[in-house]
């Protein structure tokens, strides 16, 4: 079935990257009048008496107890605690919606149908019937209340969660994203609503420092580098896969890489994308994940560096044509993140204490 939003004048793209108003489309998505569609993100669906307990077991949230329209984001982790799949959670009283990015869900749904055991448990991919529709503030509640929609909480910390983010006030707070399902066969009707394409919503997930899959995930990557302990990860719940690496880094170490907004010099048009190198000097200290230019901060980036890169260091990112751009930090996690624990140090054998 071929998506509606791709017929409208100006788009580009299939979902739409943008429709030819790249900056327009932001501040109306920002402002809670536009929708984005994403119809190639992917939805599977978990069903049975026991889904909710079954999910908690697996999943680095707590999810045993989540109530009918209740949203939760959950992260499966292989057992050296590194991400292996980001997961939006919802459930709606029968039927637990697990939202997932772009070419995610397949490798999810193989490791969730062998887990089931002989629990009550049925999952299914419901991409083929279902599209998601993206939205910030009101326009989410336009879509109409008769289909699940997922309510993002990166705003502010999720019970269980902790920050690691050193700031008086997140750029987050105001970040009120949703997505919904919509039926395919029932997408057209919202074909005419005022729409963004997703690099404006990219543009806004960036400044936010909202961590997603498609971009940010890379064999080695937990939790801790991303910040993505304030709305992912439950640090009280039980046992779940990968559980002793997020305690004992958590705890006790330091990631060995954080995330970090680049604030980009513009001045040279030059393209920066996701995959270019980050240099600290003639070092190089880590990687871009994504890019967009923002309606108000410009150029502005998504990377990952290395844990003792200076965060006071105007790093250099170079391009896929060699062009070196300027770039200054705004720290995410930063360089002491972790080491929650304060563990008193021991005074070494044989030590004389003077008083």
């Amino acid at each position: 079935m071929r998506d509606p939003f791709t017929s409208r004048p100006g788009a580009v793209g299939e979902p739409p990257q943008h429709y030819g108003s790249l900056l327009a489309e932001q501040r109306e998505l920002a402002a809670g009048r536009a929708i984005v569609d994403l119809a190639d993100r992917e939805v599977l669906s978990v069903t049975g008496s026991d889904r909710l307990t079954w999910l908690d077991s697996l999943l680095s949230q707590s999810l045993a107890r989540l109530a009918p329209g209740e949203s939760a984001e959950a992260l499966l982790l292989d057992p050296s605690g590194r991400i292996e799949y980001a997961v939006r959670v919802v459930d709606d009283g029968e039927t637990t919606w697990l939202l997932m990015d772009a070419g995610t869900s397949a490798g999810l749904l193989t490791f969730l149908d062998r887990m089931r055991f002989t629990l009550r448990v049925e999952v299914a991919d419901r991409s083929a019937q279902y599209a998601t529709i993206g939205a910030l503030g009101a326009a989410a509640e336009d879509l109409g209340s008769s289909h699940v929609t997922w309510r993002d909480s990166w705003s502010s910390v999720a019970p269980g969660g902790h920050q690691y983010a050193a700031v008086d006030e997140h750029p987050a707070t105001d970040w009120a994203y949703s997505e919904t399902l919509v039926p395919r066969d029932a997408l057209a009707a919202f074909a005419d609503r005022p729409a963004a394409g997703i690099l404006a919503l990219e543009a806004l997930r960036i400044a936010a420092w909202r961590p997603r899959a498609l971009t940010e995930l890379d064999a080695t990557a937990i939790p801790h580098e991303f910040d993505w302990m304030r709305s992912a990860v439950h640090l009280a719940k039980g046992c779940y896969r990968g559980q002793e690496t997020v305690a004992k880094v958590h705890n006790l170490g330091h990631p060995p890489r954080r995330l970090v907004m680049l604030h980009l010099d513009g001045s040279d048009s030059a393209p920066v994308a996701a995959g270019d190198q980050v240099a600290n000097g003639d070092t190089v200290v880590g990687r871009i994940t994504a890019s967009a230019l923002h309606y108000e901060l410009g150029p502005i980036a998504l990377a990952l560096v290395k844990r003792a890169t200076d965060p006071a260091a105007t790093l250099t990112v170079t391009t896929s044509d060699g062009v070196a751009v300027a770039a200054a930090q705004e720290v995410i996690v930063p360089p002491d993140a972790g080491a929650e624990a304060n563990v008193p140090r021991l005074p070494r054998l044989g030590a004389v204490r003077r008083e």
